[in-house]
C-alpha cells in the first residue's frame, strides 16, 4: 500500500483538515502523488443530487489536484448530523466498520503514493462503538502526527495525546502547531514548551488564518516524516 499518515488532533476545532490538505499539499509540492482521505464525516450537507457532501473531505480531495480522486474513496461514510459519529451514524441508521474503510484506502493507494488520513475529534474519540482510531491506524499501518492549537491548555492536551497514542502502540510522526487563537498569551514560551516537551519532530506552524487556505499556507510546514 501506498505510505500514510494518520492525522489527530489534541480536541475538535484545532484545525486538523487545515493541517492534513496542508500536508497533501507539500507532499505534493515534492513531486509526490499525495491525496487526502476523511474515513468518517458528521454534519455532512445534501446537495440537490441527493448525494451527501462534507467541507473537509471536499477541501482533502481538492488538495489532491486534478484529477481528483472518487469522493466516496475520499469520505466512505458521510454522516448528516453534526455530532459525534457514533451519535450521528446511530441517527442515520449507519454502521461504521473498518472494512469499507481499508478497502477505499486500498484503492487510492493504486492511484497515490501517499495518503493523508484524517481522524475525528481528538485522539480519544471514536469512530463508532468499538472502533477505536488506533485500531484504525494500526489496521492501515499508519503512523500518527499529532496537530495542537495553540491555546491556554495546549500542553496538557498535547502531553495527554502524545502518551495516548504511544501507549496505543502507534509511532508519532511529528506534530503540527496551529495558532488556533489570535490572542494567546505567552505564544512563544508555549511553542518553545510544546517543542521541549513532545520531543518529536515539529513539522510547522500554521499561522492564525481563519480564511487561510492550504494552498497557499502549506511552506509553514518546513520539516517532513517522508520514510
Amino acid at each position: 500500500m501506498a505510505i500514510g499518515y494518520y492525522v489527530t488532533g489534541t480536541d475538535t476545532g484545532v484545525g486538523k483538515t487545515l493541517a492534513s490538505a496542508c500536508l497533501v499539499y507539500a507532499l505534493r509540492s515534492r513531486g509526490v502523488r499525495a491525496t487526502g482521505m476523511k474515513p468518517v464525516a458528521s454534519g455532512c450537507e445534501r446537495r440537490a443530487d441527493g448525494a451527501w457532501r462534507c467541507g473537509d473531505a471536499l477541501a482533502l480531495q481538492e488538495a489532491s489536484g486534478d484529477p481528483a480522486p472518487d469522493y466516496a474513496l475520499v469520505n466512505p461514510y458521510a454522516l448528516p448530523a453534526p455530532t459525534a459519529p457514533q451519535i450521528a451514524a446511530a441517527e442515520a441508521g449507519i454502521r461504521v466498520e473498518s472494512g469499507p474503510i481499508i478497502a477505499a484506502f486500498r484503492a487510492l493507494s493504486l492511484q497515490y503514493d501517499a495518503i493523508v488520513v484524517e481522524g475525528v475529534g481528538g485522539w480519544m474519540a471514536p469512530l463508532a462503538d468499538d472502533f477505536e482510531q488506533a485500531g484504525l491506524a494500526r489496521s492501515l499501518d499508519l503512523p500518527v502526527i499529532l496537530v495542537v492549537g495553540l491555546r491556554l491548555g495546549c500542553l496538557s492536551h498535547a502531553r495527554l495525546a502524545k502518551r495516548a497514542i504511544l501507549a496505543d502502540g502507534l509511532r508519532l510522526a511529528g506534530w503540527i502547531g496551529n495558532a488556533v487563537d489570535a490572542d494567546a498569551p505567552d505564544a512563544d514560551a508555549y511553542r518553545a514548551l510544546l517543542e521541549r516537551e513532545l520531543r518529536s519532530t515539529c513539522l510547522g506552524w500554521l499561522p492564525h488564518a481563519p480564511n487561510g487556505r492550504a494552498e497557499t499556507l502549506h511552506p509553514y510546514l518546513t520539516r517532513f516524516p517522508l520514510p
